[in-house]
């Protein structure tokens, strides 16, 4: 008999699992609350428009990386051009390319501080090197933390002489090896460091694992892409690829409740319909699983997930804009960063990152225009009251419009649309509880033994997505789509 698989939420970790266990001949349902596919890495619509939900660009596309091994596997052809620069980074102090070759990445970064140039140069040295040893210690793609004997086998057996270089730096941040090479100081140097990792790792270098850190720096120069459409178009691969497999996708379907059924489970939705299952994905906030499943079931949860509730993350503050780019000197480049705060701060519209269609991109609009998703982190305490959700809203919207004209003369003249997202909206669009998005912030401790395992505690539940290891990021939740497929099927996939 065909084993049943039931995948609540259709985020790309969700659709990950669901198009490869679907491919091994599952029988697979995917049930998404929203008319709309991939999460936080969709999209939604203002005639003629086309907005990501999320800014962010692509990565992992090329030969080895891990989207371009699972469509590979699902037989996907993609279409996507490589970023070089990758994106451009705006401070107080400097602007700069963050151009795809190291060697030319580091040339500028010592050119625009040119008083720690020898020591950022030999901070990158290691940088990339630790990030190739990590690099061979993680590309059979580990479970972490290991729960069972399997995942610590698989472990030990990637482990070899070299990956020792990495113990020093295992439960150290960043600001370990900034300090190692005279750079803690440097602090328009780190303000840039912070401004990666923040959008990669929700921390900055005084708290970033120094082990994730290395490949946060690193990551961009093995390949990055814009997407013709958006990241959505992920999302739109995978789910055809289930189809294709025979699996369904139904949406809106809100899961209403989870409950153990034997050796399966049923799934209930708001319509009052029911899915027996063998397997229970569950792509959504972890937080939901308190409400939906039997609170005997809950206290059985594996302790990670239970303590979530009670743990701090980030909301997200977003701008969408359509312009009329011939109205400015120049169109918007695809990707960049801005920093304008002027003791580095990484959040509440100091600090932003910025995605836009190319002008030819009519996927996304008309030709001669750009779609612009920008997106700030936000403390959700600021958020509480009506009236701080009011006028903190405006507050932000101006702060980031502000900066962005400082780089873009006339850019609210060019304006044709504008629409933001303020924590409450993400509550609604992506049902995580208070708004937060993007994980929790990668610390020594929660990167890797602190994480919480895609192994649920309940047999036949099993969980993916930014608040699963390894993270956020559609490279972590894939990741986590990939463990949780690899569980159900007992196979390695890819």
């Amino acid at each position: 008999m065909m084993k049943r698989v039931v995948v609540v939420g259709s985020g790309i970790g969700g659709l990950t699992a669901a198009a490869l266990v679907a491919k091994e001949g599952y029988e697979v349902t995917v049930l998404e609350a929203m008319t709309e596919l991939a999460g936080c890495a969709g999209k939604y619509q203002r005639h003629p428009y086309v907005f990501a939900a999320g800014a962010t660009l692509g990565m992992a596309l090329e030969p080895g990386g891990i989207h371009n091994r699972v469509f590979r596997k699902l037989g996907i052809e993609t279409e996507a051009d490589r970023l070089d620069p990758v994106m451009e980074l705006h401070h107080p102090e400097v602007s700069i390319p963050y151009y795809a070759d190291r060697e030319k990445h580091v040339e500028t970064l010592c050119t625009a501080f040119p008083n720690h140039a020898s020591s950022i140069g030999t901070f990158y040295k290691e940088v990339f090197q630790l990030a190739t040893t990590i690099r061979t210690l993680m590309d059979p793609l580990p479970v972490m933390p290991p729960k069972r004997l399997e995942d610590l086998t698989q472990v030990v057996k990637s482990l070899r002489p070299v990956h020792m270089r990495l113990v020093p730096i295992l439960l150290q941040p960043l600001e370990a090896l900034l300090r190692k090479h005279g750079l803690d100081q440097a602090e328009s140097f780190r303000h840039v460091l912070d401004g990666i990792l923040i959008d990669s790792m929700q921390t900055t270098s005084r708290e970033a694992s120094a082990l994730f850190s290395c490949i946060a720096l690193d990551i961009y120069h093995e390949g990055a892409y814009y997407v013709p459409g958006g990241l959505y178009k992920f999302g739109e691969w995978l789910a055809a690829s289930v189809k294709q497999s025979g699996g369904t996708i139904k949406k809106p379907r809100r899961v209403r409740k989870l409950t153990r059924n034997g050796g399966g489970w049923v799934v209930e939705d708001h319509r009052g319909k029911t899915y027996e299952t063998d397997y229970v994905v569950f792509n959504g906030d972890p937080r939901q699983l308190e409400v939906l499943l039997e609170s005997h079931q809950w206290e059985q949860l594996a302790k990670p997930l239970q303590a979530m509730p009670d743990k701090t993350t980030w909301g997200t503050y977003s701008l969408y804009i359509a312009i009329d780019c011939t109205k400015l000197q120049k169109p918007l480049r695809p990707f960049q960063q801005i920093s304008h705060g002027a003791n580095g701060e990484m959040d509440e519209g100091w600090h932003f990152f910025v995605s836009a269609s190319k002008p030819e991109d009519v996927l996304r609009a008309p030709e001669g225009y750009q779609t612009v998703t920008i997106s700030t982190h936000t403390d959700l305490q600021k958020w509480k009251t009506k009236e701080q959700y009011d006028s903190y809203r405006e507050l932000m919207k101006n702060r980031i419009l502000e900066a962005v004209e400082l780089y873009y003369p006339g850019f609210r003249d060019a304006i044709d649309v504008l629409e933001d997202g303020a924590p409450r909206g993400w509550e609604n669009y992506t049902l995580r509880t208070e708004g937060y998005v993007g994980g929790f912030a990668q610390t020594p401790w929660h990167a890797l033994f602190g994480a919480a395992s895609h192994r649920s505690g309940l047999p036949g539940l099993y969980l993916c997505g930014d608040h699963i290891f390894p993270g956020g990021g559609t490279i972590g939740v894939t990741t986590s789509g990939l463990h949780v497929a690899r569980s159900i099927t007992k196979k390695r996939l890819i």
